[in-house]
């Protein structure tokens, strides 16, 4: 299977190129493309990219995903998150290809402390958030065979992360303070990629099982207690004292409540919920090698 994936060195990318070939048995093919392949913020060359490839599914790997500077640059975060995977649905649709795009749990207001269905009505706080719903309805109105996979926290060895953070701030410091009222699912990467291959490769059989789903890892933590975490695992000794959201003020609002149901993911596709624990200590591994 031919899979094009935009995106080339972000996380999810980046896991979805260790892929390609022979992949874990899956067989397919990934041809990433970076910038200078396809510009998110030029939609009609992200169209003609997919035009160009014919490939049997596409995957959306890439996002504006600063989330502090979106506040400032709404303009670019709606052009990266929503007209470009809009272009990419349509041409999708017109292919009759599948399509995977990978959201957020920002399109929800993080109110609560009830884990998130698909189904739930969406109301973001910040531009990430909007411009990151905005793509969703964008994708779905396209017409296409099209899944929308929202995630949470992604971590992984590659790239700028929360675990990569702690590791060198808990090797500088001997304690730090951390967020303890933001609670959700720390997500590897590694899994995001391989959902998002499973669901491309069934979506191609079974089309009828398009539509909006969540993967997130488990169980929920808070950021304090993740970072505990990666201490212990990486034997760090830095102490962690919790702090609440407003002694941290950032210019996009946290969400408190990312928790999110990933049930039909499950019951639609067969993939559990990851346990974070487990991909943390794969993270740290790939770190040390």
């Amino acid at each position: 299977m031919d899979i094009l994936v935009f995106g080339h060195n972000g996380q999810v990318a980046t896991e979805l190129r260790a892929r390609s070939g022979i992949g874990a048995g899956r067989g397919v093919q990934i041809t990433a493309l970076d910038r200078a392949a396809a510009d998110l913020t030029d939609p009609a060359a992200c169209a003609q990219a997919i035009a160009g490839h014919k490939p049997d599914a596409v995957i959306n790997a890439a996002a504006y995903t600063a989330v502090d500077k979106a506040e400032d640059d709404e303009a670019t975060a709606h052009a990266i998150n929503a007209d470009a995977p809009a272009a990419m649905a349509r041409a999708c649709a017109d292919l009759g290809v599948p399509f995977v795009s990978i959201s957020t749990d920002y399109v929800f207001s993080g109110d609560g402390t009830t884990p998130w269905q698909p189904t739930d009505p969406t109301d973001p706080k910040g531009a990430y958030g909007r411009t990151k719903l905005a793509g969703e309805q964008a994708i779905m109105a396209a017409g296409g065979t099209a899944a929308i996979l929202r995630t949470s926290w992604v971590v992984s060895a590659h790239g700028n992360n929360f675990v990569k953070t702690m590791l060198r701030l808990g090797a500088e410091r001997d304690a730090l303070t951390i967020v303890a009222d933001q609670i959700g699912g720390p997500t590897g990467a590694a899994e995001i990629a391989e959902a998002c291959l499973t669901i491309a490769q069934t979506l191609k059989t079974e089309p009828n099982k398009a539509g909006v789903y969540h993967f997130a890892g488990g169980p929920d933590t808070s950021w304090a207690d993740f970072a505990r975490a990666i201490f212990e695992q990486a034997g760090l000794s830095c102490a962690v004292t919790d702090i609440p959201s407003s002694d941290y003020p950032t210019p996009a609002t946290r969400p408190l409540n990312s928790r999110m149901d990933c049930s039909a993911t499950t019951t639609t596709f067969g993939i559990a919920r990851p346990d974070w624990q487990a991909s943390l200590k794969d993270i740290l591994k790939d770190l040390n090698t």
